[in-house]
Order: structure tokens, then C-alpha cells, then sequence
């Protein structure tokens, strides 16, 4: 069984699990605002997982890069792609002494098949009254230069079904996509069933799309929202740093909860180059987000 690791701050409880630093539980009182899995594990479909060097898909699982093209494992069969990353399942270990509330973790990624890159990744889980703030930073300490992105991805909870949540994607923009869910087009959101500008039950529509065009508050920040029976839950974060989220349902997985995924990137960016980090030896890049209650 992995190591687990809990952090306290008044009525919230947090775990996180070396097995990809994931967020096994967030907790308010008595109520759960992720979904949660089994100590022992497998998280079930990325629940809580960090998604690096790159999130959501690598089309056909091959990118060109600097001239050359790499080929990754495919990890997603029944569509050919490289999904969500290479350090989901990687082993995370503490950097300097946990605390009651806070928790730093760290994995050096090294060249593997498709990703000849070598990165230091760490992450600091931070849980205060606001919530459970997560940071992710990653240093290239390879001598290339190195194609990058990133993201979380838990599955909030509100209780009941999520055909009874209200959602609010403050974003004026979503991506389209083929029967491969890779990029077809980007769309205005006002017309289509993604428009969910003005917080609206779900009801029967699936997502699992990418939304840009984020309308950040007067600091910059955004959130995604979802209300439901037992209460609310957001994602929130800085748009500048991370402009892009992934939503999706869950429709047709039969998995609880509704998956909030803010990214630096859109999906298939190692592709497309679209808003892809490329960070040269020596330098590092940084992104947080925030998971708290809403209406408590």
C-alpha cells in the first residue's frame, strides 16, 4: 500500500498518496467534495491525479519536437493515444517534514521512450480555511530543451447525480472535437450545449471538452463551480497560468462526481503548439489551483 499523507485546517481533511502525489480525499465535515478511492488503490479513472509533462491526449501518441519525432506508449488503446502524462503512477517522495496543514512532495522525471527529457517536479499541497491549494512547479534540469504542460484532475462532488449539478464555466470558448476527442475546432460557446456561462443544471448533456476564453475576476482569477443537493464545490485558479480547463461528466463511465481539469495547455498541444510550455535547461514554470466548499 502506498504511503499516505493527511493534512487538517478547522472542518477540512485532505489525503494525499505517494502513487502520483494524487488527492485521495478532500473533505468538509462530514461531506466529501472529490471522489475518493480505496487506500490500496488503483485511483479510478485519474481520480485526483497530477497530469504532467503534458494533460489530457498526445494524438496517436507522436509529436514532433526540435526536428525530431518521438513516439510514446500508447495508454488509451481504444483511441491510440498517450493520456494525461507519464507521473500518475509514479512514486512521490517528501520533500522536507509534512506538517499539519501543508505537505511538499517531489519526482524527478527521466528520458523515457517519447519524452527524452529529464524534470524536476514539485508539488506543495496547501490546506487552509480557503480551502486545499495545490502547486505544481517543474524544472528542466536535462541539457534540451523540453515540451511541457500540465493540470489536475479531480472529480467534484455535490451529491446526488451529476445530471442534478449546477455547473458555471465562466468561459466564452470551447474546443470541439472528433469522434477520437482530439481538436476540431474552437467554437464560441453561446449556441451550443456548452454554454454553461450562466451556472445551469446539467441535465442530459455530456461533456468532455476543453473551454478557453476564461473571464477572470478583477484579480485574474476563475472559477468552475458545481452545486448540487449536499452543497457546492469549486476549482479556482489564476487564468493567465492556466488557461484552459477540461470539464467532463463522466457520461457513460459510470464513475462519480464531475471532473473539473484547469490546464496550461489545450488537448493534443504537443501537436498543435498551442499555448505548449517549452522550457529550456535551467528554467522552471509554476501553476496552482484551489479546491474549496462553496456556500458554507
Amino acid at each position: 500500500m502506498s504511503r499516505q499523507f493527511t493534512l487538517r485546517c478547522g472542518d477540512l481533511h485532505a489525503e494525499i498518496t505517494e502513487r502520483g502525489a494524487a488527492l485521495r480525499v478532500l473533505r468538509h465535515g462530514g461531506r466529501d467534495l472529490v471522489t475518493s478511492w480505496p487506500a490500496q488503490g488503483p485511483a479510478p479513472h485519474y481520480s485526483g491525479a497530477l497530469l504532467a509533462p503534458w494533460p489530457n491526449r498526445v494524438g496517436g501518441a507522436r509529436y514532433r519536437f526540435d526536428g525530431e519525432t518521438h513516439r510514446l506508449p500508447v495508454n488509451e488503446p481504444d483511441r491510440g493515444h498517450a493520456l494525461h502524462g507519464l507521473v500518475s503512477d509514479a512514486l512521490w517522495e517528501p520533500a522536507g517534514e509534512p506538517a499539519a496543514g501543508s505537505l511538499r512532495l517531489a519526482h524527478t522525471l527521466t528520458p523515457v521512450p517519447g519524452y527524452p527529457f529529464t524534470l524536476s517536479l514539485q508539488v506543495a499541497y496547501s490546506l487552509t480555511a480557503e480551502g486545499l491549494t495545490t502547486t505544481l512547479t517543474a524544472e528542466n534540469t536535462g541539457s534540451a530543451a523540453a515540451p511541457y504542460g500540465c493540470g489536475p484532475h479531480p472529480w467534484l462532488l455535490a451529491g446526488g447525480g451529476v445530471e442534478e449539478y449546477e455547473l458555471h464555466v465562466p468561459a466564452r470558448k470551447v474546443l470541439l472535437v472528433d469522434e477520437l476527442l482530439l481538436p476540431r475546432a474552437l467554437e464560441d460557446v453561446a449556441g451550443t450545449p456548452y454554454d454553461f456561462t450562466v451556472a445551469r443544471a446539467v441535465g442530459g448533456t455530456a461533456v468532455d471538452h476543453a473551454f478557453t476564453g476564461l473571464v477572470p475576476d478583477a484579480g485574474g482569477s476563475v472559477a468552475v463551480r458545481v452545486s448540487g443537493p449536499d452543497g457546492g464545490v469549486e476549482v479556482r485558479w489564476q487564468a493567465a497560468e492556466l488557461p484552459w480547463v477540461q470539464v467532463c461528466t463522466g457520461t457513460g463511465l459510470g464513475h462519480a462526481g464531475l471532473a473539473v481539469e484547469p490546464m496550461t495547455c489545450p488537448p493534443d498541444a504537443f501537436n498543435s503548439g498551442t499555448d505548449l510550455i517549452v522550457l529550456r535547461p535551467g528554467e522552471k514554470t509554476e501553476a496552482s489551483w484551489t479546491i474549496a466548499p462553496v456556500g458554507v
